[in-house]
């Protein structure tokens, strides 16, 4: 009997033991709400964490985007199980990429591109109307355009006595060649057709053109203009042109000199021959021209100064200022509506105007960026820096 009561009082002691824990554990509990009420919203920015406010706004000091604390601290959880790692990605030039760990030239560790971020990678970057007008930018649309590009070099009028001679010894070839064409003697014959051939070779090796050898016939005489000062209508210009202009130049292309002997005078004249020979220590081939020396004023071996305007045609053209050259790539900045702004890596052919035609990359309509550029990619580059940041952490 005993026994009996002792369990019962021992089970009524447990029981009431658990309601008194109960109530006092809803009691002393704090309420949620009233916690959270009591904390007040922090922002603060990423690259002075020091500088902090009570509403979101620009850091007055870098002018960057405050961040709010609860934010941060989503990414910075985030970033501490950020998932499997793809490859790693080159901080300044995020289209180098490497399989594994790596370190770029300037010994910054390559960032490792997450599963989960390569679904959400982007190289945009936003920046409010009002930050657009501080730093100046400006945007330009890319349209088709008839694009003229002007070639300006430097030439001299020939004074060339061993083309004189290759020309006379030519002509003289092809007289002997039209004296003994009706030789009974075939070997003599070919002696005489192999040497005028031989002479030809020689005159396009010296820049003449097929059509210029053309010009020359037994009664014809070597152009003298090449060797004496005498008073002749049209002289001979040789003018530098180098390798990357090389595929610009058309014999027939209408070209302007001038000379510093003659303040304010341009002869004119066209180009006649390219040399088809490459010079491997200058990188550049000698173009020809026939100029109308007006009053005798051009004398052999005086300098000149040369201009070359080619039509292009119409072509896909973007501003000229809009081009950022990392030395490894081009990229423009694309605005897209409401302040968001993207690179984009583009193919370039020739400048002219003002203007670079386009190979790849853009489509007429595109707006791109033409003023602020540098600062636009200034922010990007920031923006991928600091991203890198919150990768090493969670390493």
């Amino acid at each position: 009997m005993k026994k009996k009561n002792i369990v019962i009082i021992v089970i009524v002691i447990s029981i009431a033991a658990l309601v008194l824990g109960f109530i006092l554990s809803c009691r002393y509990q704090p309420h949620k709400g009233y916690a959270g009420s009591s904390q007040k919203e922090i922002y603060y920015c990423p690259m002075h964490p020091g500088y902090t406010s009570d509403k979101p706004g620009d850091c007055t000091i870098c002018g960057m985007k405050l961040v709010k604390k609860e934010v941060a601290q989503e990414i910075e959880k985030k970033a501490q199980s950020p998932g499997k790692i793809l490859y790693y990605r080159n901080p300044m030039n995020p289209e180098v990429t490497s399989p594994v760990p790596a370190k770029d030239q300037m010994g910054m560790d390559y960032i490792p591109v997450y599963e989960e971020e390569k679904e959400t990678e982007s190289t945009g970057i936003h920046i409010s109307y009002e930050r657009q007008q501080f730093i100046g930018v400006k945007k330009e649309a890319v349209q088709k355009r008839k694009l003229v590009k002007e070639i300006n070099t430097v030439g001299r009028i020939a004074y060339d006595p061993e083309l004189y001679v290759a020309q006379q010894e030519y002509i003289e070839a092809l007289k002997v060649q039209e004296n003994t064409k009706d030789s009974n003697l075939t070997l003599i014959k070919e002696q005489m057709k192999s040497l005028a051939e031989a002479a030809k070779r020689k005159l396009l090796l010296l820049g003449m053109s097929k059509a210029q050898i053309e010009e020359l016939s037994p009664g014809s005489k070597a152009d003298s203009s090449l060797y004496l000062p005498i008073e002749e209508d049209i002289v001979w210009v040789y003018m530098t042109i180098y390798e990357y202009e090389v595929g610009l130049v058309k014999v027939g292309q209408i070209i302007e000199i001038d000379s510093v002997a003659y303040p304010g005078d341009v002869f004119e004249g066209e180009v006649v021959s390219i040399t088809p020979v490459l010079d491997p220590n200058t990188r550049s081939i000698n173009v020809r021209a026939k100029i109308k020396n007006i009053e005798n004023k051009l004398k052999p071996e005086m300098f000149v100064n040369a201009k070359i305007k080619v039509e292009m045609g119409e072509k896909l053209a973007v501003p000229e200022e809009a081009v950022m050259d990392t030395g490894e790539r081009r990229i423009v900045f694309i605005a897209q509506p409401e302040g968001h702004f993207v690179s984009r890596k583009v193919t370039l052919g020739h400048k002219a105007g003002g203007y670079y035609e386009v190979l790849d990359g853009l489509d007429e309509g595109d707006l791109v960026v033409t003023s602020g550029n540098f600062f636009i990619d200034s922010e990007s580059r920031l923006k991928a820096a600091i991203s890198g940041e919150s990768h090493k952490h969670g390493q």
